[in-house]
């Protein structure tokens, strides 16, 4: 069987540290990166034994970089502080490592709960991230927030999904997507041309929209409202950002 690397990213994460590393115990190295937390992880990190090392943040995809080359193993699975591998999953990927492989990663799909329920629509029901895949021919792209992996290579699917709950309070979330704004701004700096309505209400009303009415988040009741509403939130405040960003008012 081939040995495994489970990678941690972890920032202010002492809720959630030793959840996540537990999930991962059948992993043969486990490494935790710790963004200086200031709330415990990294010193709870240390006396679950795995390997935890402290370096300051960036962004992910910069993060997730610097310490995939580092992993002693061919094999790689890269697991957020708020994911865990569920027991159906462990066992698709023990499979995985004990078979000849011709795909180089693995799309894992994410069964999402928000705000203490599952959420079935709203534009997450599909979620899908590459997690499990070979050191060698993948990295992230270099984009500020949103990254996914490039590969050298064909890329399968596992059948069983991450459990992954990104909420802890309202305003924590609200918080967190500002954060994804204001590095969005930055990205969209290299590709968006001169704001105009289009920007602030056009697009901001179409995210709510997209995610409330398309995509059926009526149907997850208060939580598919709720994320439609964040979404728009979420689009009105890059171009904010970024129209503050342009003129040096950040």
């Amino acid at each position: 069987m081939e040995k495994l690397t489970a990678i941690i990213i972890t920032k202010d994460e002492i809720l959630n540290i030793e959840s996540v590393i537990n999930s991962v115990r059948f992993a043969d190295e486990i490494i935790v990166v710790d963004s200086l937390s200031t709330d415990g992880t990294f010193e709870k990190a240390l006396e679950l034994d795995v390997t935890a090392i402290q370096r300051k943040f960036s962004y992910h995809a910069e993060q997730k970089n610097w310490i995939i080359p580092q992993a002693k193993h061919d094999w790689v699975l890269i697991v957020d502080a708020d994911e865990r591998i569920t027991p159906e999953l462990q066992t698709e990927i023990l499979k995985v490592l004990s078979t000849e492989q011709q795909d180089v990663a693995f799309w894992i799909g994410r069964i999402n709960h928000f705000m203490g329920k599952r959420v079935n629509y709203s534009g997450w029901r599909n979620d899908k991230v590459i997690r499990l895949f070979k050191r060698d021919f993948c990295l992230y792209e270099d984009k500020l927030v949103h990254e996914e992996i490039v590969t050298q290579g064909s890329v399968g699917h596992l059948k069983s999904k991450l459990s992954h709950n990104t909420y802890t309070t309202m305003d924590a979330y609200i918080e967190k997507m500002n954060r994804y704004a204001t590095k969005q701004a930055e990205d969209y700096d290299k590709k968006t041309g001169k704001l105009n309505p289009y920007h602030f209400v056009i697009k901001p009303f179409w995210g709510f929209f997209k995610h409330y009415i398309v995509q059926s988040g009526f149907r997850d009741g208060v939580v598919g409202l709720t994320i439609g509403f964040i979404q728009g939130y979420v689009v009105y405040m890059r171009y904010v950002k970024l129209w503050l960003l342009r003129r040096n008012l950040k």
